[in-house]
């Protein structure tokens, strides 16, 4: 029976009809296709992933879990439906999956179900992308045993509820829309990837000067680091000044993950006082990676060293010099174990490559911010699309 508010709140222009709500087994049904043939080798043995769906267990895992025999494997054809009885941290009743792959075998683990003429089974796993929807469905469907294994019969996976718009076209309109959204964040992934590949060998290259920018040849100076900043150490708790703690801070991307927040943040805790262009490193754990090159007055709350350039270095090359190869290699040098500091001595008396012509520094500072931005607006841009992706999931189904 149809019901008015089985009606999503965002839908393609032109529809208005409410949605019916129906058991899966109305498209559905078990497959008890298996592998007695042998026509499926180890190589095509697939697994469920909640993030990345069904995938190649080789190429996914880089080696095969699979039994001696794998004959009584069932077999999961494209866009096959799948249903994992073992709990995932998100998901403590298992995940359904449709396969948009190439063909497969899954373990017995796995229940495996063939689409009927009234489904473009795409759309199952996305309307099933959701925990809580997937969660919501199989709670009531699944008893959990003393190992926490799933106690459910496959054929009682089918006997929920769930609400598919029954046009074809429809559905399919539905999975080209998150499939186009799909596409645009893996490629904004690679683009991402490839970025921090970029400046990691940048980093590489030129602070060993085996890669200069055009017009300098000078050989760099080598200068200790307080031939190169000054590290402060003012103590304030001014209430009107931002402060910034480690958590504050994106590891690895000298990001704030809320500009908003440290600006509206009021406490006394005190900390080391710092201006804009002042160069903020976090020296507990290191290998975090938190560095900071603040626009703004604040505080620095926490285990920061907080460096002021000397008179002839721009404070952008001080910043990118910090998480070069050599820098990261001797700050993590630590002294303590369970909480483990980089090593002021270690550090302030190590000789760096600094090239002594300013603008050459500027160049260097500049190319590095520039190149922090653009990963920082793919990292938006990447964000954006994958809270647009889940405002649809949720709004897009009942």
């Amino acid at each position: 029976m149809k019901n008015e508010n089985l009606v999503p709140k965002v839908r393609f222009k032109g529809f208005s009809d409410p949605w019916e709500q129906r058991k899966l087994k109305w498209f559905l049904r078990v497959s008890k296709l298996k592998n007695i043939d042998g026509i499926f080798d180890k190589n095509s043995v697939l697994s469920v992933s909640g993030e990345f769906g069904v995938v190649n267990q080789i190429a996914f895992q880089g080696r095969s879990f699979a039994g001696k025999s794998i004959l009584n494997y069932g077999i999961l054809d494209h866009n096959d439906v799948v249903y994992t009885k073992s709990p995932l941290k998100s998901n403590p009743y298992g995940i359904i999956k449709t396969n948009l792959g190439k063909a497969g075998v899954v373990s017995t683990l796995y229940a495996v179900y063939a689409p009927l003429k009234t489904v473009y089974s795409p759309i199952l796993g996305y309307y099933f992308n959701l925990d809580t929807r997937v969660n919501n469905y199989l709670r009531p469907l699944v008893n959990k045993g003393a190992k926490n294994d799933m106690k459910v019969r496959d054929e009682a996976v089918l006997e929920g509820k769930v609400c598919i718009p029954d046009s074809i076209e429809t559905q399919k309109r539905i999975c080209n829309l998150f499939s186009l959204i799909d596409n645009l964040i893996a490629a904004n992934e690679d683009k991402l990837e490839q970025l921090k590949t970029l400046k990691k060998l940048m980093m590489q290259k030129i602070f060993s000067q085996e890669w200069r920018f055009k017009g300098f040849t000078d050989p760099w100076e080598q200068r200790k680091l307080l031939e190169i900043a000054d590290r402060l150490s003012k103590s304030s708790n001014s209430e009107n000044l931002a402060h910034v703690e480690y958590a504050d801070i994106i590891s690895g991307e000298g990001r704030l993950k809320s500009e908003s927040l440290i600006q509206k943040r009021t406490d006394s805790r005190s900390g080391i006082q710092f201006v804009a262009q002042n160069v903020l490193y976090g020296k507990l754990r290191p290998y975090l990676n938190n560095w900071l090159f603040p626009n703004f007055p604040g505080i620095a709350v926490g285990d920061f060293w907080v460096f002021q350039t000397k008179k002839g270095i721009f404070a952008p090359f001080l910043y990118a010099l910090i998480q070069s190869p050599k820098y990261q290699q001797v700050a993590n040098i630590s002294t303590g174990t369970k909480m483990p500091r980089s090593d002021w001595k270690k550090v302030s008396g190590i000789h760096f490559e600094v090239p002594i012509e300013f603008n050459e520094q500027r160049k260097i500072g500049h190319f590095f911010l520039r190149l922090d931005s653009l990963i920082a607006a793919n990292e938006d841009k990447l964000n954006q699309l994958k809270e647009l992706k889940k405002y649809l999931m949720q709004n897009m189904f009942v």
